[in-house]
């Protein structure tokens, strides 16, 4: 399944740390979301919330900057704000990578040290209200009931899940005529048939699809339903019928 890359940047700003004392100026951390969109494209945008459909992959980066001098020591915590606030991750690096895999709300949290031979300067993110708060949708998975291979329309002319799904973090689909013989599947949730078996649209008529699919949320989908295929009648250079006899 393909999943949707998605990159949390979060900025600590240490200013002006001088090598003779340890006070020192911070300012909040900026909280960059960048994703990559359906079409491939790159976006971004400042903010420190996110809302989203799982799976979502996340990058989590500390910057420090004006940090000569000093070591520094790092530390996460992803909290899931559930009924029992539990902590998801506790890890210790300067980058920390997770999927949201299961829908609901969850925090990200950083506490950063600096410290060198005169003492110690810390920020956190949960003390200074900069957190990142990351929230899950419930899943959400439908198929319709009808399509138009072979026509010249973009629109309608491939069978797949809605537009509407959300949070579906397993899937597979299979196609069947009549008789029950399978004729395609994928995996693939943003994938679909395109009406053709060996390389033929399919003649007018009733078909099967057959899903298993799981949410984020822990739903489980089974679904069966009749699809009916309305194509327009096609025809090779030579006049012959391209429509396949299924």
């Amino acid at each position: 399944m393909k999943k949707v890359l998605s990159v949390i940047l979060l900025t600590a700003c240490f200013l002006h740390l001088p090598s003779h004392s340890v006070s020192a100026q911070t300012c909040a951390p900026e909280a960059t979301f960048t994703y990559i969109n359906s079409d491939g494209d790159t976006t971004e945008e400042t903010s420190d919330s996110f809302s989203g459909s799982a799976p979502v992959d996340a990058v989590f980066r500390a910057n420090p900057t004006d940090d000569d001098g000093y070591t520094a020591r790092f530390e996460w915590r992803i909290i899931d704000q559930g009924d029992d606030q539990k902590v998801l991750v506790h890890r210790f690096d300067e980058q920390l990578e997770y999927t949201f895999a299961t829908s609901g709300t969850f925090t990200v949290e950083l506490t950063a040290t600096f410290q060198n031979s005169d003492g110690q300067v810390t920020y956190s993110s949960a003390d200074e209200g900069t957190s990142i708060t990351v929230s899950i949708s419930e899943s959400r998975l439908e198929m319709p009931n009808a399509f138009s291979p072979g026509d010249d329309d973009d629109y309608n002319k491939i069978y797949k899940a809605k537009d509407t799904h959300q949070s579906i973090v397993k899937f597979h689909a299979t196609i069947y005529n009549r008789w029950g013989q399978k004729l395609y599947s994928w995996d693939d949730i943003n994938g679909g048939w395109d009406g053709k078996v060996n390389g033929r649209v399919v003649k007018n008529g009733v078909y099967f699809v057959n899903v298993n699919a799981k949410g984020a949320d822990g739903r489980v989908y089974h679904i069966r339903k009749d699809i009916n295929v309305l194509t327009r009648y096609n025809q090779d250079t030579n006049g012959n019928s391209t429509t396949a006899e299924q």
